[in-house]
């Protein structure tokens, strides 16, 4: 928590930050209209927590392999911050997956 308030002080971060989400809602999804034919190519690993929305509303590898060839994934034992709640596991199913 000590890092995110020492980033969130910096008003370049909040500014950062809106932008992505403001994006998400706007141009990001021209761009998904205009890709959404075509499939992630390269090998796609999927993370999420097992305490989440995620995990109660999605089968997250069903819907990835709509948009993608080769799909592997995994839930963790975490809510929606991996990297802060489960990092040993979150950097053990990464470092897997890139060797």
């Amino acid at each position: 928590m000590a890092e995110y308030l020492r980033c969130f002080r910096d008003p370049q971060t909040v500014h950062g930050t809106c932008e992505d989400y403001r994006a998400s809602a706007t141009i990001d999804l021209e761009h998904d209209r205009q890709d959404i034919e075509k499939k992630i190519e390269c090998p796609l690993l999927v993370l999420w927590g097992n305490k989440g929305v995620i995990e109660k509303k999605y089968d997250v590898i069903e819907s990835w392999q709509k948009r993608a060839i080769n799909v592997q994934g995994k839930s963790l034992n975490c809510g929606h911050f991996l990297p802060e709640e489960a990092p040993e596991k979150t950097y053990q199913f990464i470092n897997i997956f890139c060797q």
